[in-house]
């Protein structure tokens, strides 16, 4: 079967956060009010081949964990689905 999984992937807290520092103070001086905060990150999309969703959710947690984020550094949340047409 084929799968869609997304992985997002971001700081952890505690962790210094140019970027989103730089886009919040962008929001603000485009004159935006209420966003307190800005944390950037990535989004990873993977489309793999699985026997079930188990070991789709077993390949994703994997790559999530050893390649795709520094677990020192970041967290991250995968989601998975089968894939149809529109996935592809």
């Amino acid at each position: 079967m084929e799968f869609v999984a997304e992985v997002k992937v971001w700081l952890r807290q505690g962790i210094a956060d140019p970027e989103g520092l730089t886009i919040a103070e962008a929001i603000s001086s485009l004159g935006h009010q209420g966003i307190r905060s800005v944390n950037s990150g990535k989004v990873f999309r993977l489309v793999l081949e699985a026997d079930n969703i188990e070991v789709a959710e077993e390949k994703v947690a994997e790559l999530a964990q050893t390649l795709l984020s520094n677990p020192v550094l970041e967290d991250h949340q995968t989601t998975i689905h089968p894939a149809n047409r529109v996935d592809r």
